[in-house]
């Protein structure tokens, strides 16, 4: 891509993560253009069993929860090393990501099942060389969700946006895989405004340490 901001040589698999709504697809999108990196993107449009989780949770989550672990395999399969070392990608998911939704979503006896499949399959997905953990207050998330109005998300409830992003900030709170860049995303444009981008763009390409944070001030 000519023009394309660079990135250091470390850096050739970089995943978006953060709840629904806090912005992981369009700052995906944004960096991968930014960067000239391929794009590799979670396809929930495709999961047939979605729209029925959002209206029955109890009885959907599993065959929605293995539908995306198999689409997520097949995707991170294709990201063997030798790739990756021609080619930055970038991603708005990481594979690990998986049980955190089906920690939250599956009853005891069917998570135990999807451990056992997900143990199968998880020694094919590389480990990213940065993740950019996204956060959003539950009240900024709801809204979000609603100001961009998919149709299979409206059964998506406050409480099930507070809890996830609850289980998201635990679960990064003890990731350790990967360098984390925990990024408040409140305040931020990134799509948007061109300064906000170059301030998250710099912050990764300055990042050091193993955890840092960026926020600015209200």
């Amino acid at each position: 891509m000519t023009g394309a901001a660079s990135l250091p040589e470390r850096l050739r698999y970089i995943a978006v993560e953060g709840p629904i709504g806090a912005g992981k697809t369009s700052l995906a999108r944004k960096l991968a253009e930014a960067v000239g990196a391929e794009l590799m993107l979670e396809d929930p449009d495709t999961n047939p069993f979605l729209p029925l989780f959002y209206d029955d949770p109890e009885r959907h989550a599993l065959a929605t929860q293995l539908f995306f672990l198999f689409q997520r395999t097949d995707q991170v399969r294709t990201l063997r090393q030798t790739d990756l070392f021609r080619r930055v990608t970038v991603a708005d998911f990481c594979f690990e990501k998986d049980t955190l939704f089906a920690r939250l979503t599956l009853a005891d006896d069917e998570f135990e099942l999807y451990q056992k499949i997900h143990a199968h399959l998880a020694p094919q997905a590389p480990t990213p060389d940065l993740v950019i953990y996204l956060q959003a207050s539950p009240r900024v998330l709801a809204e979000r969700v609603k100001r961009r109005g998919i149709a299979y998300e409206r059964g998506v409830t406050d409480g099930y946006l507070a809890r996830l992003a609850e289980t998201y900030s635990r679960f990064f709170h003890d990731y350790a895989a990967a360098p984390v860049l925990v990024v408040n995303s409140e305040r931020l444009n990134f799509v948007d405004r061109a300064e906000d981008f170059a301030l998250l763009l710099r912050r990764i390409t300055e990042m050091r340490g193993r955890r840092e944070f960026f926020n600015i001030g209200g």
